[in-house]
C-alpha cells in the first residue's frame, strides 16, 4: 500500500533535496563547535549561520542578518518574546484562533499574582468587509503588542497581516507574528508587514529539520527585550553577563548545528522555486479537495471550518459528522495509507472558535511535494469510508 502524507501542517515531508545530505555532511566531516573556536572548520561552521540569517533576510525581506536569531524552534521563540516583553504586565491583542504555543505562555501571565497581564480576542471575522475599526477599539493606553498567527493550523485560513500591521505601526504597538502555518509557502514582507518580530520553525513550510528555527527582530523590538535564556554565548567570556549585542543575546549555549546546515540548504531550495511557485502548487492541491468535499456534502453531512472570502495556505479540517472522527482518521491510515491528523491541533481556541471543541476535526493538510492524484485518491478513500 503506497502511503500518502497529509499532515504537512505537523510538519513538512518530504524534506527539501539536500538537506539530509548536508545534514550529514556536518557530522560525517565537519562535526565542530560554532563560536567556540578560530580554526578552519570553526569558521566554516561560523560562515554557514551567516548564510542562513543572509538567505532569511532574503526570503522574508528584511535588512539585518544580525537581528536573525537561530532558535530551537517557534515554541520557545514566542516564550523567548512574550516572557520579557510582559514582564511587568501590560495588555496584549490575540487572534480567535492561536495555538498553545501563544496561548499558554500568555495564559501564565494571565493568572499571575503579581503584574498580571489582560488580554483581548478581536473579532474571527475581522476584516472580512474591509473594516478593521473593531481591532483599532480593543487598542487601550496599556496595550503592547498584538501577537497572532499568519495562518491558522486548523483551517488554513490566512489573515490580512499587512492591513493589521498598518494599525499597529499607526498605534505605535508592537506586532508579533507567529508564521508557523505560512513561512516559506505564503509570500511574507517584513517591512511591508510592518512586523516587530516573525517567528518560524525550520521544519513546517520551511521544508527542513525539526528542532531548529528563526526569529528575525526588528532593532527597536529587539532592545526592549532582556533575555529569556542564559549562558554562553563564545564571546565575551569575562563577562558574567550576557551580551548586549546581536544575535548573541539571544543564542546562549550550543546551537542545533546540523539543523543549520540542514535549514540553510532547505531555504537555498526554496529560494531557487520561489515561494509564489510553492504557494501556486499548494492552492491547486486545495482547490481540488474543496471542490471533490463539496461534491461528497451533497450526500453526506460534512462541516468545514474556516472562511471562505480568506486565502488558505493549504489546510482542511473536517468534522465527520454523521461518523466519529478518529474512526475516519484511523481507517485512512489503516486502510488506505493515508496519514491526517486527528483531535484539537493544539488549538482548542479555533475549535471554540468554530464549534468543534468536542468532537475536533480531521486535518487535511498538503505541501510542495504532494500530488494532485493523491488528493483524487483520498476523495475516493472519504467517499468509500462515508458509504
Amino acid at each position: 500500500m503506497k502511503e500518502i502524507y497529509l499532515d504537512q501542517g505537523a510538519t513538512s515531508y518530504p524534506k527539501a533535496p539536500g538537506v539530509s545530505m548536508a545534514i550529514a555532511d556536518y557530522i560525517e566531516n565537519i562535526g565542530v563547535s560554532m563560536n567556540r573556536g578560530s580554526y578552519g572548520k570553526a569558521m566554516d561552521v561560523g560562515s554557514m549561520a551567516i548564510s542562513l540569517r543572509e538567505r532569511a533576510c532574503k526570503l522574508f525581506s528584511f535588512q539585518d542578518p544580525s537581528h536573525v536569531i537561530i532558535t530551537p524552534g517557534a515554541t520557545i521563540a514566542l516564550n523567548m518574546l512574550i516572557m520579557p516583553l510582559f514582564q511587568e504586565g501590560g495588555h496584549v491583542i490575540t487572534s480567535p484562533l492561536e495555538h498553545n504555543a501563544v496561548r499558554r505562555p500568555l495564559e501564565i501571565l494571565l493568572q499571575r499574582e503579581e503584574n498580571p497581564i489582560s488580554l483581548s480576542s478581536f473579532l474571527y471575522d475581522l476584516g472580512l468587509d474591509g473594516d478593521f475599526s473593531p481591532l483599532e477599539k480593543l487598542i487601550r493606553p496599556d496595550t503592547k503588542a498584538l501577537i497572532m498567527l499568519h495562518a491558522s493550523n486548523v483551517s488554513g485560513e490566512v489573515f490580512p497581516v499587512e492591513a493589521i500591521g498598518k494599525i499597529c505601526k499607526e498605534k505605535g504597538i508592537d506586532f508579533i507574528l507567529d508564521a508557523s502555518q505560512s513561512g516559506g509557502h505564503i509570500p511574507i514582507d517584513f517591512e511591508k508587514m510592518n512586523l516587530s518580530a516573525l517567528i518560524l520553525p525550520g521544519h513546517k513550510g520551511l521544508l527542513g529539520p525539526q528542532g531548529i528555527g528563526l526569529t528575525l527582530l526588528r532593532e527597536d523590538f529587539a532592545k526592549k527585550l532582556s533575555p529569556y535564556l542564559y549562558g554562553g554565548t563564545g564571546s565575551v567570556s569575562e563577562s558574567l553577563r550576557m551580551p548586549n549585542f546581536m544575535p548573541d543575546k539571544f543564542e546562549p549555549g550550543t546551537p542545533n548545528i546540523p539543523g543549520i546546515y540542514g535549514l540553510e540548504k532547505a531555504l537555498q531550495f526554496i529560494e531557487e522555486i520561489g515561494v509564489e511557485t510553492i504557494q501556486a502548487h499548494t492552492s491547486k492541491l486545495h482547490q481540488r479537495f474543496l471542490e471533490g468535499l463539496y461534491e461528497i456534502q451533497g450526500k453526506k453531512k460534512l462541516r468545514i471550518p474556516g472562511k471562505e472570502g480568506r486565502e488558505n495556505s493549504g489546510v482542511v479540517s473536517i468534522d465527520f459528522c454523521d461518523t466519529d472522527n478518529a474512526l475516519v482518521c484511523s481507517r485512512l491510515a489503516s486502510q488506505y495509507g493515508i496519514m491526517t491528523r486527528q483531535g484539537l491541533h493544539c488549538a482548542p481556541m479555533a475549535h471554540q472558535c468554530f464549534g468543534t471543541k468536542e468532537s475536533g476535526t480531521v486535518r487535511f493538510s498538503f505541501g510542495f511535494f504532494n500530488r494532485m492524484e493523491e488528493i483524487d485518491q483520498t476523495l475516493l478513500a472519504i467517499r468509500e469510508i462515508l458509504s
